[in-house]
């Protein structure tokens, strides 16, 4: 089975849309055949995403560290919960397992968890889609800011084509299912 890697929030405290959309998408990756490797939360879009995948009867596997676990956030309805020991060895972990990466709304940790995976593609380290779920228009500075990047040459337009974007959970879907640019060498990693 194939199975995306979701980075997402974990805060109760966020507008319904990104629920909503969180919700869907976990619906929608059981559907269309995916299992799901996320943080292993039980709250937030990390627990809708969750929720809504077991569900539908999908695979889940949580990745958490085990400082998390001692603090009682993991979900109890996840039966394939696995522990690290730091919050670096759990973002590696989940991108090896995972033969696409989404990324939907989140705070530093998720921003860190995308970046580590762009840097990894554009570096040439693994090929496989890399999605942003830019649900209420969340990640367009984000995106305007990698522009930036392209413009005053500080990244190039190759980098920046490394990451789809998507809308909605159905283009997501879509997504991956179409080809995807492969990994670049190290050659295209530098800007020249």
């Amino acid at each position: 089975m194939k199975r995306a890697c979701v980075f997402c929030a974990s805060s109760t405290k966020i507008p319904q849309v990104y629920i909503d959309d969180a919700n869907r998408l976990g619906e929608l990756l059981v559907e269309n055949g995916w299992g799901i490797v996320y943080g292993g939360g039980s709250v937030g879009l990390m627990g809708a995403v969750a929720d809504s995948a077991l569900a539908k009867g999908g695979e889940v596997v949580g990745i958490i560290p085990t400082f998390m676990v001692e603090v009682e956030w993991q979900h109890h309805g996840v039966k394939d919960m696995r522990q690290t020991e730091t919050m670096s060895e759990r973002k590696r972990k989940m991108i090896e397992m995972s033969d696409a990466i989404i990324t939907l709304p989140g705070s530093t940790g998720t921003m860190d968890e995308f970046f580590e995976a762009m840097a990894d593609k554009k570096l040439g380290l693994f090929g496989k889609p890399l999605i942003l779920l830019n649900t209420n228009g969340f990640f367009d500075h984000t995106i305007a800011q990698m522009e930036r990047m392209v413009s005053e040459n500080f990244m190039t337009r190759r980098h920046m084509d490394v990451v789809s974007v998507a809308t909605t959970p159905e283009e997501v879907i879509a997504l991956l299912e179409a080809p995807t640019p492969g990994p670049l060498n190290l050659e295209d990693a530098a800007v020249k």
